[in-house]
């Protein structure tokens, strides 16, 4: 076996420099070295192999109150990532180890082991334990089962659905017994990717047109379940499709997360009167009671080609930010991902 490279006295990491006011620039952030502490009792330092970037992120670069806890200035930020454990002072991991944990953003992290998990390079490949395997998998899983509990025969409308969510909404939607999924995308090549690779009966491009008239074309009988990421005119055009009684999961407003003045909600609101349908916001974190469950259909569906995954893949460090802005303006298909060299 080749022999593993020492680790350096230092690496870079990136920190929130300042509070992005709309649109984060890239003066908001900064790129800095930093010591790399050998583990204490208890603890694991990481070598970090793949980092996310999640649209939620862009909620925690502001200190207003949220649900969760704003990135402190000057202090690297957190996120998830998968890496190697290079030492270790904790019972039950070794060198060697590969483990998911939310210390991203950073090539090296030192932590307390209870934080990490471990995951099995040989089972799948790592960048999908922070995707389809991972809290984008689960969020759409949750989702759609719990949330909206979805039904044989539903239609369902997915938002942002060449994401690293609304990819696998749409999938597990089929394979739960959808009678018709439709999903919107940025793209041409995105709409073509949903319904030839996907597997949706149909897709379309929002900026072709009203979303409103695109999914009545979709949906001429109306749409039973909602899974929204994105908000704004998307969240109206589905209560102007939902059928009586339907539900909606409300899992992201990407449309809105840069916005400097309060966004208005949809002008039909007053829908939910007369169709009686039901709106609930949908965070992950109350779910992972799910997980077990989660992990054994859908590792298994994925082993068998069932659902399909795709992954936008950024090399080094260096390109972190600029894989985040990117996801903010939809650049990505499916899940966005660092790869760190090493």
């Amino acid at each position: 076996m080749a022999e593993q490279a020492a680790t350096p006295a230092t690496a870079r990491e990136w920190h929130l420099a300042a509070r992005p006011q709309g649109w984060p620039e890239p003066t908001d952030f900064a790129l800095v070295e930093a010591p790399v502490r050998a583990p204490g009792p208890g603890e694991i330092l990481v070598r970090n192999v793949y980092l996310s970037v999640d649209p939620y992120m862009r909620g925690r670069m502001s200190d207003r109150k949220s649900y969760a806890e704003p990135y402190e200035l000057g202090k690297p930020m957190l996120g998830g990532a998968v890496g190697r454990v290079v030492a270790s002072q904790a019972e039950g991991f070794a060198e060697g180890d590969y483990v998911l944990h939310h210390f991203g953003w950073r090539e090296y992290a030192t932590f307390d082991a209870r934080k990490a998990v471990k995951v099995d390079p040989d089972a799948a490949p790592l960048s999908t334990y922070l995707g389809v395997l991972g809290m984008p998998g689960l969020t759409a899983y949750a989702g759609l089962t719990r949330v909206a509990g979805i039904k044989a025969g539903d239609v369902v409308f997915v938002s942002g659905a060449a994401g690293a969510v609304g990819g696998i909404v749409g999938q597990l939607a089929k394979l739960k017994g959808a009678s018709r999924v439709i999903g919107s995308a940025g793209s041409d090549e995105k709409v073509e990717l949903l319904v030839k690779e996907y597997g949706f009966d149909a897709a379309f491009n929002y900026k072709n047109g009203p979303v409103a008239e695109q999914l009545r074309a979709a949906a001429p009988d109306g749409i039973d379940v909602y899974f929204d990421n994105v908000g704004g005119e998307h969240l109206e055009a589905a209560i102007d499709s939902i059928n009586l009684h339907g539900r909606i999961a409300v899992c992201g407003m990407i449309s809105q997360y840069n916005a400097t003045e309060p966004t208005p909600a949809p002008r039909n609101l007053a829908q939910i009167i007369a169709k009686r349908f039901r709106m609930e916001g949908l965070l992950v974190g109350d779910h992972y009671d799910l997980q077990p469950k989660f992990v054994e259909e859908v590792s298994a569906w994925v082993r068998s080609g069932e659902l399909k995954y795709r992954e936008t893949v950024s090399e080094g460090i260096d390109s972190t930010l600029d894989a985040f802005l990117g996801l903010l303006s939809g650049v990505n298909t499916g899940k966005m991902v660092v790869r760190l060299d090493g």
